[in-house]
């Protein structure tokens, strides 16, 4: 039985059956404020390549009250399996499907979510990938192209948004209703539905004759918090820089962007009604990374205006390049757009976006960027470091292979050539390669059809007199992951070399050769009888995708010298050598924290400073050895508070510091600063004790026992909100008592009345690294449920409990032993098996990571 699973062999015979022409689609949410259920009626017609063949269309719901095709009604009965069957299909169809929907507190299909502050209903829908079919009945796949007429009925005073224009509601009374002009021809996954009493601001893009309405919206309660004048001001930046770049107008009627509760994803592209997680309307004081996250976001999203939207994959094993052409989009134009507040976008994607694709390469499920996607459970779990991160690199090095201007001069001809219409990546290199004169298909197979990642070293000899005597990029090709599919292969990379010397304290680059390296040895004659500078750096500027390694005197130097770097990219990349030789077991955790220590005081970049903090303590957490590991969180605490004191009052940094203090602290001194810092006894000049912050002192205190429920209760009482009942929550959950355990786990896994974003903060919580021996008992617990989790809940609620509960804190071979242990009886469908394997993975590296750091210990 399908279930509600749909195959890429159902989807291909259903779309040469069927063209979709139109849907009409009524729902009426004037109960929303109850909850429950909803009453759906779709029309939709169609036409049929073959009169006489049978079909289905997609409806997951509780129940189907009408089924009538063509005139004639069908057994409402007939609805099973998330399907409804269509037999003996007319050459012209109209299909009238009336259903009763519900209504998730899951982040899936139709979210409803009540505000604790003012008690309103907010409701959004979340369609991708094939969930529209919660809410309407759809022929549920990308291909299936069509335009959508919705008429809302809801609540008097509410208001709602869609992908057309908001129209003037009309009636009186308790409801209203609120009827939209048609779509373009889109997906199902991209048409949206926003509803409640949120409130907007207001603005217009102009170029030229060319005017588009604006609009962000989000709930009352944070609209003291919504800074609409910066998302407005990011937004025109990327309306100019993409509408130039791509020479083709923006597609739909209007722009509106919505910050919705308990988003799962950072943001959506539905069509011309972006919705994203209000994390985004920030609360408390942020660092600049988060503004510069948080615009990259407006970016991407915006980026799928065009690419995604506009233009759109044929089937889901395209993903990848729907999400990898938006992550480029994004990164370029916060580089390149005039009035860009963020022109270093690049340090923090080799920073941030590269880091998170070389994890996800080195991984049992590693896979090619051309994934194959066999089902929606395959592409569901799909949404990962490669689809995004590796396949932004990689188009990346294709902009740099063919030159940006005939990157772009393709792509212009690409939205031209299939604008409104479905593609295979096939199409995309067929106009670059007549942009561009260059033949993809070599390229294309080494990159885009085979996993795994390339290691480049350098190889210097010197001579006598310390010239360079012979000099080559050496490539290795590590073996893929035990599991993994396909073979580890070289790959030809478009490279530059930067030299750089030590002047006065700073490392500044002297020389740039930009060459191809192809092979496991390239020579680069260009160096030879060159002095051998201070540092050598390969993959200088972040051209290509793959490890780089510092040769020994090069390392000496950044190890005394990275925060010299005069630039921020240079740092960022040999931070991020620095962070694989840890992981891949080439440098010791404690070195990696040495070099932490020693650098990060200097390091400009708060984006590169937060996420060294975040290795840092992933590194002491995981890759140390158990027993020095207590010996390394004391100086990771210490030198925090020390970093916090010293920091510029008011600061980024000073932020950051505390942040990080918040979390590991151990000692009494340091446990008594939080606890002065939270009841105002203590102050740290410039420091402002805000609510997200609080929150933050507050966590590590309840899981170090010295703050109880009361103290959890009252600071609810203070900040008694949607965010405020999650963080509550995780306090709760990081009590290091059994009790506090035994609820939190109760809470996940023995109930499913949490919404999505109160489990998590749940599991959070729970999952606490000082805390190992009183979780060891749920490793057991674990592999018992995650079976039945998987069976039973929403993709998005297991999704959460089978990676957060993992046992990843219990770092022994037991935990592998009971990971294959389980993995052999419970026979896993292929995508819970994906996310297990994962998380042993993660156990496997630790292991090895810590003998490495055991025997650098005994140095």
């Amino acid at each position: 039985m399908p279930g509600t699973n749909l195959t890429r062999e159902e989807a291909r015979t259903r779309a040469d059956l069927l063209h979709v022409d139109a849907y009409d689609i009524e729902l009426d949410l004037s109960s929303a404020r109850e909850g429950g259920t909803f009453r759906s009626t779709t029309v939709v017609r169609f036409t049929a390549t073959t009169p006489g063949a049978d079909t289905f269309i997609d409806l997951v719901a509780p129940s189907v009250e009408e089924i009538t095709l063509n005139g004639a009604p069908l057994d409402p009965a007939s609805f099973t399996d998330s399907r409804i069957p269509l037999p003996n299909l007319a050459a012209e169809n109209e299909l009238r499907v009336v259903a009763t929907c519900a209504y998730t507190n899951t982040g899936e299909g139709l979210h409803r979510f009540v505000d604790p502050v003012d008690g309103e209903t907010y409701l959004y829908t979340q369609f991708e990938v094939p969930d529209a079919r919660r809410v309407f009945a759809s022929f549920e796949q990308p291909d299936l192209k069509a335009a959508f007429a919705f008429t809302v009925t809801a609540p008097t005073g509410w208001v709602v948004v869609s992908n057309s224009p908001t129209p003037t509601p009309v009636g009186e009374g308790s409801a209203q209703v609120w009827t939209f002009e048609p779509t373009g021809r889109i997906s199902s996954y991209i048409t949206a539905l926003i509803a409640g009493p949120y409130v907007g601001v207001f603005d217009t893009y102009e170029n030229g004759a060319q005017k588009v309405p604006l609009g962000v919206y989000c709930r009352p309660s944070l609209r003291e918090y919504l800074d609409a004048e910066n998302v407005f001001a990011v937004t025109k930046q990327g309306f100019d820089y993409f509408q130039e770049k791509f020479d083709f107008p923006y597609p739909f009627a209007k722009y509106d962007q919505l910050f919705v509760p308990e988003f799962n994803a950072g943001a959506m592209e539905n069509a011309g009604a972006v919705t994203l997680r209000d994390q985004y309307v920030f609360r408390s004081k942020v660092t600049d990374a988060a503004y510069e996250a948080r615009a990259a976001t407006i970016l991407h999203e915006l980026a799928h205006m065009w690419f995604g939207d506009l233009v759109t994959m044929e089937w889901w094993n395209d993903l990848w390049l729907n999400e990898s052409f938006a992550t480029f989009a994004e990164a370029v134009c916060q580089a390149e757009a005039p009035g860009s507040k963020w022109p270093h976008s690049w340090t923090t994607f080799a920073n941030q976006m590269k880091t998170w694709a070389y994890r996800q390469d080195q991984l049992p499920s590693t896979h090619p960027i051309m994934a194959d996607i066999n089902d929606l459970e395959d592409v569901q779990v799909n949404f990962d470091g490669i689809t995004y991160a590796k396949g932004a690199s990689v188009l990346k090095q294709l902009v740099a292979y063919v030159g940006q201007d005939a990157f772009f001069q393709g792509v212009q001809a690409y939205f031209k050539r299939h604008a409104w219409g479905n593609t295979r990546l096939s199409d995309l290199l067929g106009a670059l390669e007549e942009a561009s004169g260059r033949d993809l298909r070599t390229w294309s197979k080494a990159w885009l059809e085979t996993a795994g990642i390339n290691v480049l070293r350098p190889s210097i000899v010197l001579n006598t007199d310390g010239e360079i005597e012979s000099f080559a990029v050496l490539q290795e090709a590590p073996a893929l992951p035990a599991g993994a599919k396909g073979e580890a292969v070289l790959r030809p990379h478009r490279i530059a070399i930067g030299l750089y010397e030590l002047a006065d304290g700073a490392l500044v680059r002297t020389d740039r050769i930009e060459l191809d390296v192809d092979g496991p040895r390239t020579e680069v004659p260009e160096l030879v009888g060159r002095h051998r500078p201070a540092v050598v750096l390969l993959n200088d500027d972040d051209l290509s995708y793959a490890k780089i390694r510092l040769d020994e005197d090069s390392m000496a130097v950044v190890t005394e010298h990275l925060g010299g770097f005069t630039e921020s990219l240079p740092r960022a990349l040999c931070w991020a050598s620095a962070w694989d030789m840890t992981r891949d077991g080439e440098l010791a955790a404690r070195d990696y924290l040495a070099l932490a220590l020693a650098g990060i005081g200097r390091e400009s970049d708060i984006g590169v400073v937060q996420s060294v903090q975040r290795q840092v303590r992933l590194a002491l957490d995981a890759y140390t050895d158990p027993g020095w590991r207590e010996q390394g969180l004391a100086r990771w605490a210490a030198a925090a508070e020390e970093h916090l004191r010293a920091a510029e009052p008011g600061s980024d940094h000073q932020l950051a510091w505390a942040r990080t203090l918040a979390s590991v602290a151990r000692t009494d001194g340091q446990l008594g600063l939080l606890d002065g810092l939270l009841d105002g006894t203590a102050e740290i000049k410039g420091l402002a004790v805000d609510t997200e912050l609080r929150w933050s002192l507050l966590t590590q205190l309840c899981a170090t026992g010295r703050a109880d429920e009361a103290a959890v209760t009252a600071e609810l009482a203070r900040d008694n909100t949607a965010a405020g009942q999650e963080h509550a929550a995780t306090c709760r959950a990081a009590r290091p008592t059994a009790e506090a355990k035994a609820e939190a786990w109760a809470a996940v896994v023995e109930s499913d009345t949490l919404t999505n974003y109160v489990q998590e903060a749940t599991i959070a919580g729970f999952q606490q690294s000082d805390q190992r021996e009183l979780l060891a008992p749920y490793a057991a617990k674990y592999f018992a449920a995650v079976k039945d989790i998987w069976e039973t809940r929403s993709h998005e609620i297991s999704q959460q409990i089978i990676g957060g509960l993992y046992p990843s804190l219990q770092v022994t071979q037991a935990t592998v032993d009971a990971t294959d242990a389980w993995l052999a009886e419970a026979e896993p469908a292929p995508a819970l098996r994906r996310q297990v394997v994962e998380a042993r993975a993660g156990i496997e590296r630790a292991l090895k990571a810590q003998v490495v750091d055991r025997a650098a210990g005994a140095r």
